[in-house]
């Protein structure tokens, strides 16, 4: 298996799961469509450096995800908005288990014992510890999260209006229960 010092993540990317070393260093076993590498850093370390490459960085890629989702666990962020590239975490990102995985590599979910089995479009599988119902739901919203990205990036002040109608319709519906 190949090591590589560096990666980017890009449209080929299916999937990136924490790995440790004979040494005890963490490090990253990337799934592309077409091949399977080890990469000398870790999970989070990956995710940074390609977000850092298109001038961005995985603090504000989290904190966008948040202003734009409100209240969701375990956000989907948007490493490449040019490849409109999403991924999203199967437990919190800072969990060594962490498996990130890209919604536009994934073909099909399926339940088995109470886990996800992931057929991805390369034929490729992969089960995770997840019951289905969960790992679907965040799917679903990292694909709306994507969708809601593109559509900002389109009219980038579409976002910011919306955010004040719903102000002002929360506003007058906390009047209305007062009379």
């Amino acid at each position: 298996m190949f090591i590589e010092k560096q990666y980017m993540i890009n449209r080929h990317f299916m999937f990136m799961r924490g790995h440790y070393d004979r040494n005890g260093k963490q490090c990253t076993e990337i799934n592309e469509a077409s091949r399977l590498f080890i990469v000398d850093r870790a999970p989070l370390e990956v995710l940074s450096d390609s977000i850092r490459c298109i001038g961005f960085n995985l603090r504000g890629a989290m904190e966008t995800s948040r202003s734009l989702l409100g209240d969701v666990h375990m956000c989907p962020i948007m490493v490449n908005p040019i490849h409109k590239i999403v991924l999203f975490p199967t437990r919190s990102p800072k969990h060594d288990e962490t498996i990130w995985l890209n919604p536009a590599q994934i073909k099909r979910t399926t339940s088995i014992n109470r886990k996800t089995f992931i057929e991805f479009y390369n034929g490729c599988t992969l089960i995770i510890p997840t019951r289905l119902c969960s790992f679907n739901h965040k799917l679903k919203i990292a694909e709306q999260f994507k969708d809601m990205m593109i559509e900002t990036a389109e009219n980038p002040f579409s976002s910011f209006q919306d955010k004040h109608k719903r102000k002002r319709v929360k506003v007058t519906n906390l009047n209305l229960k007062k009379n």
